[in-house]
């Protein structure tokens, strides 16, 4: 106890000792406290240093082609719920607003998330570029590949925007579905050569005159799907619902139209057996006749598909399928070209 000034009233006032070593001294609470560490600022330079594994570039571009089939397939819904304009205008959803108002109603809503997924498939796209050009050693096919993808999705995004403003012209409707194909192509291929060793120029795995019946393939499956957007731009699917200035079509009859497709269906699944049983016969590698058989089921699923939904007065369930199987369609078909030829680690 000490005495204050209170002890010349006859009073004793007392004040608790002070430990010398206080509260910031070690015996104090901040010494109990468990010490927080302080978080290391990014250092651009590690960012810069960055080299993603091959793995990394290989997935990368594999999400890129998902995206691309994504877009399709959702594209599709979009004209198969007739919400081809339920955005009027582009880019905004009208002339004076961005996004769909509720008079829009239902058809505002799927157009513009239809939209919203483009910037999706810009990252998809945009991730495989970036993770093309950080790759080392560096591969320049791959960095060509995904600068003509991603220059895709600018031209995309373009003629969706014409096809809005002309009112859903069956011959633009038809160029946003083959450029989108395109895509698909262009993905398949920068995700394949992902996975090669090098630039190396490749090596035949087949005689020439298969790899020359290997591009008539192509080429057919090519025009098939060409046809497949001429039937449905004659077909009663416009993507515009009643009351829309959206109901152009071909100057085709649908029952014309579907038979010229149904012609190149003939054409194309000949040729695969052809191309099968010239392989077979020339002793191809076993990988090589499998990716021929693929092809061909992929081919009988769709025409199934096909004519079912002819039948049945193309419900909009099967014809977005049948969108999604002219996709797969595709991409089993560079499968087949692609297993043609070998690269080589470069030297």
């Amino acid at each position: 106890m000490t005495q204050t000034a209170g002890d010349a009233t006859g009073t004793a006032t007392s004040t608790p000792a002070v430990d010398p070593a206080g509260p910031a001294g070690p015996a104090g609470p901040a010494a109990l406290a468990p010490a927080v560490p302080r978080r290391r600022a990014a250092d651009p330079r590690r960012l810069l240093a960055w080299r993603p594994t091959p793995a990394v570039v290989q997935a990368a571009c594999l999400a890129a082609l998902i995206a691309n089939i994504g877009i399709i397939v959702t594209g599709g819904a979009v004209r198969l719920t007739g919400s081809g304009l339920g955005c009027p205008t582009w880019p905004t959803c009208t002339d004076d607003s961005l996004v769909p108002t509720s008079r829009l109603g239902a058809y505002g809503a799927v157009e513009f998330t239809n939209r919203m997924l483009t910037p999706g498939v810009s990252i998809a796209v945009g991730a495989a570029l970036v993770a093309c050009l950080r790759w080392h050693p560096r591969r320049s096919a791959l960095i060509k590949l995904s600068w003509l993808l991603f220059a895709g999705v600018v031209v995309q995004a373009v003629i969706g925007g014409i096809s809005v403003r002309t009112h859903l012209a069956p011959i633009w409707v038809a160029v946003h579905m083959l450029v989108s194909l395109a895509m698909v192509a262009l993905s398949y291929v920068l995700w394949t050569r992902s996975h090669e060793p090098g630039d190396a120029a490749p090596t035949p795995t087949v005689q020439p005159i298969l790899r020359q019946l290997g591009y008539v393939l192509t080429a057919g499956v090519a025009a098939l799907l060409a046809a497949g957007t001429v039937v449905t731009g004659s077909g009663p699917h416009s993507g515009a619902k009643a009351g829309d200035p959206g109901n152009k079509r071909f100057p085709l009859t649908p029952a014309n139209a579907t038979q010229l497709h149904a012609d190149l269906v003939f054409l194309v699944v000949g040729l695969t057996i052809a191309l099968w049983f010239a392989l077979k016969a020339t002793g191809a590698a076993p990988r090589i006749l499998a990716k021929v058989r693929d092809l061909f089921l992929v081919l009988m699923a769709q025409g199934v598909i096909g004519y079912v939904q002819y039948f049945t007065h193309l419900p909009v369930l099967l014809v977005g399928i049948h969108m999604f199987g002219a996709a797969l369609v595709w991409v089993a078909t560079w499968r087949v070209l692609l297993a043609m030829r070998e690269r080589p680690e470069s030297a």
